[in-house]
């Protein structure tokens, strides 16, 4: 029997027919009651300021702060300096900060509010997802509640630019839910689910499954569906031209920095464990950071390996039963897979696991545990006899082990959401829970410089160097690593990262403004003030969003070479 067939009750309270879901009225009242929910086990989180990515996506971005025709046209150019300045091709999400900058300005509460809002409506579609394959509607509350609350998500929901994340989700499954009867309408959802966030692409390989299930077998409510497939190889169509823009971005932005696992054998080692790791993360909501910097897999023994491999063949177990019996619980289990795939180091992510991930890579896990713990009740109740009111007895047991995990989750969720009020104590995090990665040496080396210790801040340096750090920006822009100039051991370490700049940028043909003033800084440290100043001329010549920036850097340069002349001469004149 499948639950939907035991939860009549509850069905007819949610209005569901044979192959609906939710009735509107319901949905908006759950929404309502989710969004509060929200907004309490965030309200740590709601006043926090603009942290790192922010600031070039909204605090700093000239494009969003004055969204005019222009701008918009370059916001959807993947070929424009926006992508370059965001390090994404991203033009919705842009658009949705845009729109939130002329409501809000520098303002960060309405940002929060509006985050949350999103992430609560995600929610709200995923009980209609789960409903519409037969997942009882107490299981399908409950399952919304845990991803509302699941402390995973804080990253993708306290941090304001990532709006893209619970943005794009919310598209994705509206696409998932309006596809049979509505397919024009869920390929614009689809399309612009892409615009916001590439990982939307899940939805293509999850709506393609429930079509094969719905249309080759009984289905989850009894009934085939015809689920349009001529208009799913328009949703193909759009992700592979949506994936030839997004590398074109990716190339020239995020791409340029190293992976954090240089050695190709062990970065493939080091993701395939990381798997693991997620599913720990996602089970008890152990092991969450800002940044993750696990340590490299260096042997195919390693315990990490190894659990992953016995973890992994499970699931897979578990998948090649479930598409025999044509059940849908193998869609959300390849919903997650599919979520986790574009982390797999095909593309050398700097890094490859991040707390946010997760946040398309739950609902699959979710839903699946939520099926499957129908068939676990019935197995049980069959061994230990009683028939159908054991069954009922363990669903009940099962429920109340969800809802006390839901009490941790939430509890998880408000303690963290405080990790995200500033830029201290969202680098304190890192620093607490990878003690030895590179954010953590870097924050070492800052105090250590702060305090006078130079022999320590290059200790530190060096340990972030060694684990991929090489951003010269970020040592430039700190009043106390840069103070360090001049110290000979923190001066060779300036200079490598400067050739390794000038070596992975200056064969771009086409420079943008931010490149070219990344180029000019390099040559700044190598001390050859001339060509910056004529690479930072040549970028004036270009349209771009950091100008002004470049015309104060000509003026300290001339100022800085007509001292350095005047120096010489004097220096020249003393000699004779």
């Amino acid at each position: 029997m499948r639950a939907a067939d035991r939860d009549s009750a509850g069905d007819s309270a949610w209005h569901v027919d044979r192959v609906g879901g939710p009735g509107v009225l319901a949905l908006a009242a759950l929404f309502i009651v989710l969004a509060v929910a929200g907004l309490v086990a965030y309200q740590p989180a709601l006043r926090g300021g603009f942290i790192s990515d922010d600031h070039h996506y909204v605090e700093a971005n000239p494009y969003v702060h004055d969204p005019n025709f222009e701008n918009l046209i370059a916001m959807w150019n993947p070929t424009s300096v926006v992508a370059i300045l965001v390090e994404n091709y991203a033009p919705v999400h842009l658009m949705l900060h845009a729109a939130e900058w002329q409501l809000f300005g520098p303002e960060v509460l309405g940002y929060h509010v509006v985050n949350v809002l999103c992430h609560a409506l995600a929610a709200t579609l995923l009980v209609a997802v789960f409903r519409r394959s037969g997942i009882a509607t107490a299981g399908a509350v409950l399952g919304a509640a845990i991803f509302l609350l699941h402390p995973a998500n804080v990253e993708s929901v306290a941090w304001i630019s990532q709006l893209k994340s619970s943005s794009a989700l919310v598209l994705a499954l509206a696409a998932l839910l309006a596809h049979p009867k509505r397919p024009a309408l869920a390929t614009l959802f689809f399309t612009l689910a892409l615009f916001a966030k590439p990982f939307a692409a899940f939805a293509l390989i999850v709506v393609a499954l429930f079509g094969w299930l719905r249309t080759t077998g009984d289905g989850a409510k009894g009934q085939r569906t015809d689920f349009r497939w001529p208009w799913l190889a328009a949703w193909l169509l759009i992700v592979i031209a949506f994936a030839l823009m997004e590398a074109s971005a990716f190339s020239r932005s995020a791409g340029l920095a190293p992976p954090l696992y240089p050695d190709l054998l062990d970065r493939y080692r080091t993701i395939f464990s990381i798997a693991l790791r997620y599913l720990l993360m996602a089970g008890s909501g152990w092991g969450l950071s800002t940044f993750h910097e696990p340590p490299a897999v260096k042997s195919f023994l390693d315990p990490w390996l190894l659990a992953t491999l016995v973890a992994l063949g499970l699931l897979g177990w578990r998948l090649v039963v479930c598409l025999r019996r044509r059940s849908e619980e193998a869609v959300y289990w390849l919903w997650a897979v599919v979520s986790f795939a574009p982390l797999c180091g095909v593309v050398p992510l700097p890094y490859p696991m991040a707390d946010r991930y997760l946040y398309f890579i739950l609902p699959g896990l979710i839903g699946a545990v939520l099926l499957a713990s129908v068939e676990v009740a019935e197995r049980l109740g069959g061994l230990l006899g009683g028939g159908d009111v054991r069954i009922r007895q363990l669903r009940g047991a099962e429920l109340t082990l969800a809802g006390l995990l839901l009490f941790h989750f939430a509890s998880a969720t408000h303690a963290r959401a405080y990790v995200f009020r500033s830029v201290d104590s969202f680098m304190a995090d890192t620093e607490r829970h990878y003690p030895d990665g590179a954010a953590a040496a870097t924050r070492k080396a800052s105090r250590a410089a702060r305090e006078g210790d130079f022999p320590a801040a290059v200790q530190y340096v060096r340990a972030a160097q060694a684990r991929g750090y090489n951003r010269l920006d970020h040592i430039l822009q700190d009043p106390a690593l840069s103070a360090m100039q001049g110290y000979p051991e923190f001066d060779v370490i300036m200079v490598e990262m400067a050739n390794e700049w000038l070596e992975r940028l200056t064969p771009n043909p086409r420079p943008s403004q931010i490149e070219l003033r990344a180029i000019a800084q390099a040559h700044i440290v190598l001390d050859d003030l001339p060509t910056a100043l004529l690479t930072i001329e040549r970028g004036l010549e270009l349209p771009g969003p950091i100008s002004a920036k470049l015309e104060a850097d000509v003026v300290m340069l001339k100022r800085q070479i007509s001292l350095n002349e005047r120096l010489a001469a004097e220096k020249a004149r003393r000699q004779r």
